[in-house]
C-alpha cells in the first residue's frame, strides 16, 4: 500500500492537493487540542516529505511551491505596513529594535562560531536568531485584543523596525555572491534604484490606476496581484530575491485608501499560500544525525527564548517602562521570524545542520510563544519579585493618568466600546468613577476631560494596589479575557467581598465559568445585543416613527464614537 502511495504522480496540482489535505488534517487535530496551527503545517510537511511517507520527493517542485508561498506571504506583510507609522514610533521602539537585533545577532554569531560553524553560516545563524515573527505576534495580539495597549504598540514598533532591518539584510545576502565592499555598494545602489521605483510608482501612478480599479472588486484584486508580481519580476531582473520585490510591492499599495479592501481580498490567498509555505518547510527537512544538532539546537533555543527577551526587558526597563509592560513586550518576541525561515530556504550555501536546526527552532519557538502569551500572567505572578530588579535600572518612570484623590464609587476597567457606554452613563449620573485602561490614547482623552483615570493592565498588581477599593461599590470590567477577569475578581473579593463585580466574557461557556467563580453579573456582548435587538424590534416593529427616532439616536452615538477615535 505504501509503495502505491509513493508511486503517485509528482505533478504540481497533485502535490498542492496532497499538501492541503494533510495540512487540513493536522490543523484540525491541532485545533481540537487548542494548539497553534503553524507547527501543525510543518508536521504535515514532515509526514509528506523525505523523512516521512515520501509522497512528495521532487526537490524542484517543492522549491517552486515554497517560492509562491514566500511571494504572497511577504506581499501581505508589506501591504499591512503603514509607512506613516514610522513617524509615530518614537525613540523607544527604534532604540529597542536596533539594539535588540544587534546584540542578538552578535551573540548568535559568536555562539555559532564556538559551535564549529563556518563564518558565513555563523552570519546566517545570527540573523536567524535576531528577528521575531511579525505574522505570529500580530495574530496573537489581535486574538487577545491587545494591539492598542501600550505593550502592544511597543511590540508592533519593534517588529516594524525589525522588518526594515531584515529586508536590508536579506537584500544584501540574497543578491551578493560575496560580502566584499564593492559588491555591497553595487547591491545597495540597485536597492536604492528599486526603492526609487517604489516611490515614483506610489507617487505618480498607483493612486490614479487604483482609483479606477476600485470600482470593481474583481479588478481591484487582479490589479493588486499584478503589482505583486510586477515588483517581483523587476527585483529578479535586478538580481534581487523575488520575495524582496513582493514585499516592496505590498508597501507600494499599503497607503492606498483601498488598502483594507485589498487586504480583505488578498487575505484568503495569503492564508492559502502561507499554508503551503509552512508545509514546504517540513518537506525540505532532510535526514540528519540528531546527535549532531541536538546540542546547538538547545543553545540556539536558549538564545531565542531567554537572551532575546532579556535584552528587550533590560532596554525597556532602562527607558523607564514598568516591569509589567517590559515583561509582556519581551516574551512576545521570543521566537524566530518567518524571514529567518525564508533566509534558510533561499541561500544555497547554508549547511544541512543549520537548515534543520532553523526549521526545528521555528517549530519550537513559535509553539513556545503561543503558549507563553496564553499563560504569561501565571508566569509573571510567579517571578514578579525577581522582575522588580529591572525597575531599578531607571529612576524615571513612564506615568500616565489623572488619578482620583477621593474615594470612587465605581471602578471601570476598560473604557473603549462597551466601557465607553458605561462611562458616559455613570458620568452623567454624577457617580464618582475611576477608569483604568491600557490604551494610552483613551487615557489621554480622559485626562483632557479631567475624568479620574490611570493607565494600567487589569492584571498588574502594582496598579491594583494604587487603587482605593475601600469605598468601591461596583467593579466593572469590559475586558474579555477570562484569565484576567478571574485574577481581578479574586483580588477584589479578598479586599472587599461586598463589592458588586460585573465582568465581560467572549463566549457563553466563559460566562458560565465566571458565574461559577463568583461574578455578580457577566455581560456577553453578542448575547446581550441579541436580547436588546429582539426587544427593540418587538416594541417598534409596527411603529415606524419611533423606530426612526431610535435610529437617529443610535446614529448620533456612532458618529460621536467615530469622532473620539
Amino acid at each position: 500500500m505504501l509503495e502505491v502511495i509513493q508511486n503517485l504522480p509528482q505533478s504540481l496540482i497533485f502535490s498542492i492537493g496532497i499538501i492541503l489535505i494533510a495540512a487540513a488534517f493536522f490543523a484540525y487535530i491541532a485545533k481540537i487540542f487548542k494548539q497553534p496551527l503553524i507547527p501543525a503545517y510543518i508536521i504535515a510537511g514532515l509526514v509528506l516529505g523525505p523523512i516521512g511517507l515520501k509522497l512528495i520527493q521532487d526537490v524542484e517542485l517543492i522549491h517552486s511551491i515554497s517560492e509562491i508561498g514566500i511571494i504572497f506571504l511577504l506581499f501581505i506583510v508589506g501591504l499591512e505596513m503603514d509607512l506613516h507609522k514610522l513617524k509615530k514610533l518614537g525613540a523607544v521602539t527604534i532604540i529597542t529594535g536596533v539594539f535588540q537585533v544587534l546584540l542578538t545577532f552578535l551573540a548568535g554569531f559568536a555562539v555559532a562560531l564556538l559551535l564549529g560553524f563556518d563564518q558565513m553560516n555563523a552570519v546566517y545563524a545570527g540573523l536567524i536568531l535576531a528577528f521575531s515573527s511579525t505574522m505570529i505576534v500580530i495574530k496573537l495580539l489581535s486574538d487577545e485584543d491587545e494591539l492598542n495597549s501600550l505593550h502592544g504598540r511597543i511590540i508592533l514598533g519593534v517588529l516594524f523596525v525589525q522588518d526594515i532591518l531584515v529586508i536590508i539584510a536579506l537584500t544584501v545576502l540574497l543578491s551578493a555572491d560575496s560580502l566584499s565592499l564593492m559588491t555591497l555598494l553595487n547591491t545597495l545602489e540597485k536597492f536604492i534604484a528599486l526603492l526609487l521605483m517604489v516611490y515614483i510608482f506610489n507617487r505618480f501612478i498607483i493612486h490614479s490606476l487604483f482609483k479606477f480599479a476600485a470600482k470593481s472588486s474583481e479588478l481591484l484584486f487582479l490589479l493588486s496581484v499584478a503589482v505583486c508580481f510586477l515588483f517581483s519580476l523587476v527585483a529578479y531582473f535586478l538580481d534581487f530575491s523575488i520575495a524582496i520585490g513582493a514585499f516592496l510591492g505590498g508597501i507600494t499599495l499599503a497607503n492606498l485608501p483601498y488598502n483594507l479592501n485589498i487586504i480583505a481580498r488578498i487575505s484568503s490567498l495569503k492564508d492559502f499560500f502561507a499554508t503551503i509555505f509552512f508545509v514546504s518547510l517540513g518537506l525540505q527537512l532532510v535526514f540528519v544525525n540528531i546527535s549532531m544538532i541536538i546540542f546547538p539546537l538547545f543553545i540556539f533555543l536558549l538564545l531565542v527564548i531567554i537572551l532575546k527577551p532579556l535584552i528587550v526587558m533590560i532596554i525597556l526597563s532602562f527607558l523607564g517602562y514598568d516591569k509589567r509592560n517590559a515583561f509582556v513586550s519581551s516574551v512576545a518576541l521570543a521566537q524566530i521570524s518567518e524571514f529567518g525561515l525564508i533566509l534558510a530556504l533561499s541561500v544555497d550555501n547554508i549547511s544541512p545542520e543549520l537548515f534543520s536546526i532553523t526549521i526545528l527552532l521555528g517549530v519550537i519557538s513559535i509553539a513556545f510563544t503561543a503558549y507563553i502569551m496564553k499563560y504569561e500572567l501565571g508566569l509573571y505572578t510567579r517571578i514578579t519579585s525577581f522582575l522588580a530588579l529591572f525597575e531599578k535600572l531607571s529612576k524615571k518612570k513612564k506615568q500616565l493618568g489623572y488619578e482620583y484623590k477621593n474615594h470612587p464609587d465605581i471602578i471601570l476597567f476598560g473604557a473603549n466600546r462597551v466601557g465607553g457606554t458605561f462611562l458616559k452613563t455613570y458620568h452623567h449620573n454624577k457617580k464618582k468613577m475611576m477608569v483604568i485602561d491600557f490604551n494610552p490614547e483613551i487615557i489621554e482623552k480622559l485626562k483632557q476631560n479631567k475624568i479620574p483615570c490611570m493607565y494600567g493592565d487589569i492584571t498588574n498588581i502594582e496598579i491594583l494596589r494604587r487603587v482605593n477599593f475601600k469605598s468601591v461599590k461596583v467593579v466593572i470590567s469590559t475586558v474579555k479575557r477570562e484569565q484576567d477577569n478571574l485574577f481581578l475578581m479574586d483580588y477584589v473579593k479578598d479586599l472587599r467581598s461586598e463589592a458588586l463585580i460585573i465582568l465581560t466574557a467572549k463566549t457563553v461557556e466563559e460566562a458560565i465559568g465566571l458565574y461559577d467563580a463568583g461574578a455578580d453579573y457577566v455581560l456577553v456582548p453578542y448575547v446581550k445585543s441579541g436580547e436588546i435587538i429582539s426587544g427593540m424590534l418587538g416594541k417598534y416593529l409596527n411603529n415606524k416613527k419611533d423606530l426612526e427616532k431610535m435610529k437617529q439616536k443610535h446614529l448620533a452615538i456612532l458618529r460621536e464614537s467615530v469622532r473620539q477615535k
